[in-house]
């Protein structure tokens, strides 16, 4: 398995290194446009690798070198700053992906591929990669939200006192402030949020929801405000999906895809079954009014800011 990413700044990178950690791929090719930082990375990591799996590791300056992938993650673009939100890079970042995708299809099998994106804002710049590409919407993956189910999965465990693990729980609609959680969905150990907090007597108020909802929806903020950048979580969360590829595993993620029929088009986040095609199937959660309205203007929010490019 031949894994090429673009863009290996503090996201790539730590997409690189969780990427290798799975010992699932044989070769990793990491291609930036500063080509000294690529060539840095790339040996650092090959440095790594001697204390782990075995792992051809390389970097290249021109698309040529990413021939022969079986996937290609682009994590190229902007990263949010302090006091910027995601669609603050709408502009600059779609520029960066109408470069790239192009290029990319040039050098890969069009039959086979499957693009996976990383870069922000996440749902729009799926859009345009696979409009692009004109790959099956299945084969056009965004790491979606992800990394947000995780948070409220963290989150959810810290205040009931259980592990992740026994938390199944998701995050739906835009990789974006206006982002869904799934409260109906919810279950702690094959049973409901409310039959589980009704038996271990640990309630979960209105007050409390809505502040897990805002530390969900903010822990990207918090963590650039205190660290610059997120990478740690998005690396793991990429790792997680490539595993579900590669292993075939069928595994039910919120990825983000293209999906929809007319002018309800759009690529969000819904809890989907992903093997080594990509998606295989996109599943319909069970929701309150409330959640259904929610998840509907999340959409709306991801078409307007395709029209803006």
């Amino acid at each position: 398995m031949k894994i090429a990413i673009i863009g290996v700044g503090s996201v790539g990178s730590a997409v690189a290194t969780a990427v290798k950690n799975t010992g699932l791929v044989h070769e990793i090719v990491l291609f930036d446009r500063d080509s000294a930082r690529a060539r840095a990375a790339a040996e650092d990591l090959g440095h790594a690798a001697t204390f782990g799996f075995d792992v051809k590791i390389s970097a290249v300056n021109n698309y040529r070198g990413v021939r022969g992938s079986d996937i290609v993650i682009i994590s190229a673009g902007a990263n949010q700053k302090p006091g910027q939100t995601r669609t603050d890079l709408l502009q600059n970042n779609a520029e960066v992906i109408r470069d790239i995708v192009p290029k990319v299809m040039a050098n890969v099998d069009p039959k086979r591929v499957i693009l996976i994106l990383v870069t922000n804002p996440l749902d729009v710049m799926v859009m345009l990669a696979q409009s692009i590409a004109k790959l099956p919407p299945a084969r056009v993956i965004g790491t979606g939200t992800m990394l947000d189910s995780a948070r409220l999965r963290t989150i959810l465990s810290r205040y009931l006192s259980v592990s992740p693990q026994s938390v199944h729980s998701y995050v739906l609609g835009e990789h974006g402030d206006s982002s869904v959680v799934d409260w109906s969905s919810v279950t702690i150990g094959g049973l409901s949020l409310d039959d589980f907090c009704k038996q271990t007597k640990n309630p979960l108020s209105v007050s409390t929801r809505n502040t897990i909802e805002y530390r969900v929806h903010n822990a990207a903020y918090e963590i650039i405000r205190g660290r610059g950048a997120t990478w740690d979580g998005i690396g793991a969360a990429v790792a997680d999906l490539l595993r579900s590829i590669i292993n075939d595993e069928h595994r039910i993620l919120t990825v983000s895809i293209v999906s929809g029929t007319g002018s309800n088009i759009s690529a969000m986040s819904l809890p989907r079954v992903v093997g080594a095609n990509g998606v295989l199937v996109t599943l319909k959660p069970k929701m309150s009014v409330a959640e259904s309205n929610a998840l509907r203007r999340s959409g709306r929010i991801i078409q307007k800011n395709f029209s803006h490019i």
